[in-house]
Protein backbone atom coordinates (compact mmCIF):
# COMPACT_ATOMS: atom_id res chain seq x y z
CA UNK A 1 0.00 0.00 0.00
CA UNK A 2 1.53 3.34 -0.93
CA UNK A 3 0.62 6.61 0.95
CA UNK A 4 0.41 10.24 -0.12
CA UNK A 5 3.45 12.32 0.18
CA UNK A 6 3.34 13.90 3.19
CA UNK A 7 4.27 17.96 2.40
CA UNK A 8 4.93 21.09 4.28
CA UNK A 9 5.62 24.17 2.89
CA UNK A 10 6.03 27.50 4.13
CA UNK A 11 7.23 31.19 2.80
CA UNK A 12 9.69 33.41 4.69
CA UNK A 13 7.11 36.39 3.87
CA UNK A 14 3.80 36.43 5.80
CA UNK A 15 1.48 39.20 7.40
CA UNK A 16 2.93 38.31 11.13
CA UNK A 17 6.20 39.12 10.16
CA UNK A 18 5.43 42.35 9.10
CA UNK A 19 3.17 43.45 11.42
CA UNK A 20 6.07 42.34 14.43
CA UNK A 21 8.13 44.61 12.38
CA UNK A 22 6.31 47.11 12.61
CA UNK A 23 5.56 47.42 15.98
CA UNK A 24 9.08 46.64 16.96
CA UNK A 25 9.87 49.48 15.01
CA UNK A 26 7.53 51.99 15.88
CA UNK A 27 8.35 51.42 19.87
CA UNK A 28 11.67 52.21 18.57
CA UNK A 29 10.67 55.08 17.22
CA UNK A 30 8.56 56.13 20.64
CA UNK A 31 11.80 55.44 22.42
CA UNK A 32 13.63 57.45 20.48
CA UNK A 33 10.89 60.69 20.20
CA UNK A 34 8.91 60.73 23.20
CA UNK A 35 11.76 59.01 25.69
CA UNK A 36 14.65 60.25 24.36
CA UNK A 37 16.75 57.24 24.13
CA UNK A 38 19.98 57.37 22.77
CA UNK A 39 20.12 57.00 19.63
CA UNK A 40 22.92 54.37 18.86
CA UNK A 41 20.52 52.36 21.66
CA UNK A 42 17.78 52.32 19.22
CA UNK A 43 19.50 51.34 16.28
CA UNK A 44 21.27 48.49 18.23
CA UNK A 45 18.02 47.29 18.54
CA UNK A 46 17.08 47.71 15.80
CA UNK A 47 19.70 45.46 14.30
CA UNK A 48 17.66 42.54 15.77
CA UNK A 49 15.31 42.94 13.60
CA UNK A 50 17.84 42.62 10.32
CA UNK A 51 16.73 38.82 9.86
CA UNK A 52 13.20 39.37 9.92
CA UNK A 53 13.89 42.06 7.33
CA UNK A 54 15.63 40.03 5.14
CA UNK A 55 13.29 36.64 5.44
CA UNK A 56 10.35 39.31 4.33
CA UNK A 57 12.50 41.13 1.21
CA UNK A 58 13.90 37.35 0.46
CA UNK A 59 10.79 35.43 0.85
CA UNK A 60 13.01 32.27 1.81
CA UNK A 61 11.16 29.25 0.99
CA UNK A 62 11.33 26.00 2.91
CA UNK A 63 9.27 22.82 3.20
CA UNK A 64 9.30 19.02 4.08
CA UNK A 65 8.28 15.81 1.75
CA UNK A 66 7.57 11.91 3.38
CA UNK A 67 7.37 10.20 0.86
CA UNK A 68 7.40 5.91 1.55
CA UNK A 69 10.58 5.51 0.92
CA UNK A 70 12.51 9.55 1.61
CA UNK A 71 12.37 12.14 4.04
CA UNK A 72 13.69 15.26 2.21
CA UNK A 73 13.95 18.95 3.13
CA UNK A 74 14.69 22.18 2.07
CA UNK A 75 15.28 25.79 3.29
CA UNK A 76 16.92 28.41 1.47
CA UNK A 77 19.57 27.51 -0.41
CA UNK A 78 20.31 24.11 1.66
CA UNK A 79 18.56 20.65 1.12
CA UNK A 80 18.97 17.07 2.27
CA UNK A 81 17.17 13.67 1.74
CA UNK A 82 17.51 10.30 3.89
CA UNK A 83 16.05 7.32 2.87
CA UNK A 84 13.83 6.27 5.21
CA UNK A 85 15.61 2.57 5.57
CA UNK A 86 18.42 4.35 7.08
CA UNK A 87 16.46 6.01 9.98
CA UNK A 88 16.29 4.30 13.11
CA UNK A 89 13.97 6.29 14.94
CA UNK A 90 12.43 10.38 15.03
CA UNK A 91 13.06 12.45 18.05
CA UNK A 92 10.56 15.23 18.37
CA UNK A 93 11.81 17.66 21.43
CA UNK A 94 8.97 20.24 23.06
CA UNK A 95 11.40 23.31 24.05
CA UNK A 96 10.53 25.56 27.09
CA UNK A 97 9.16 28.14 24.71
CA UNK A 98 6.59 25.26 23.23
CA UNK A 99 8.53 24.67 20.04
CA UNK A 100 9.26 21.27 18.61
CA UNK A 101 12.57 20.48 17.17
CA UNK A 102 12.72 17.07 15.23
CA UNK A 103 15.89 15.36 14.74
CA UNK A 104 16.27 11.73 12.94
CA UNK A 105 18.59 9.17 14.63
CA UNK A 106 20.30 7.22 12.01
CA UNK A 107 21.07 3.50 12.07
CA UNK A 108 24.76 4.29 12.38
CA UNK A 109 24.13 6.44 15.37
CA UNK A 110 24.56 9.80 13.96
CA UNK A 111 21.43 12.41 14.62
CA UNK A 112 20.48 15.21 12.09
CA UNK A 113 18.73 17.99 13.17
CA UNK A 114 15.83 19.10 10.89
CA UNK A 115 15.97 22.93 10.40
CA UNK A 116 12.98 24.35 12.39
CA UNK A 117 11.40 26.68 9.71
CA UNK A 118 11.47 23.36 7.65
CA UNK A 119 9.94 21.04 10.20
CA UNK A 120 6.24 20.94 10.18
CA UNK A 121 3.20 21.28 13.08
CA UNK A 122 4.55 17.90 15.19
CA UNK A 123 0.84 16.17 15.18
CA UNK A 124 0.47 16.41 11.54
CA UNK A 125 4.25 15.19 11.21
CA UNK A 126 3.94 12.22 13.66
CA UNK A 127 0.92 10.70 12.39
CA UNK A 128 2.75 10.62 8.84
CA UNK A 129 5.68 8.88 9.90
CA UNK A 130 3.44 6.65 12.40
CA UNK A 131 1.83 5.54 9.13
CA UNK A 132 4.64 4.44 7.33
CA UNK A 133 5.81 2.65 10.52
CA UNK A 134 8.66 4.94 11.65
CA UNK A 135 9.08 4.87 15.12
CA UNK A 136 8.51 7.88 17.02
CA UNK A 137 10.03 9.31 19.94
CA UNK A 138 8.49 11.86 22.07
CA UNK A 139 10.43 14.62 24.83
CA UNK A 140 8.99 17.57 26.78
CA UNK A 141 11.34 19.87 28.12
CA UNK A 142 14.56 18.46 28.45
CA UNK A 143 17.29 21.51 29.00
CA UNK A 144 20.16 19.34 27.68
CA UNK A 145 20.11 16.51 24.99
Amino acid sequence: MTLDDFTYQRSGRSWAGLIVIGVVWCVLLVLYGWFDAAWWIVLALAAFTIPAVLDLLHDTQSGLRLSDDTLSWFTGKRDADVALSQIHHVRLDTRLDFSVRASLVLKSGRKLRLPFEATPPHEAFEKALQARGMKVERHHFQLFQ
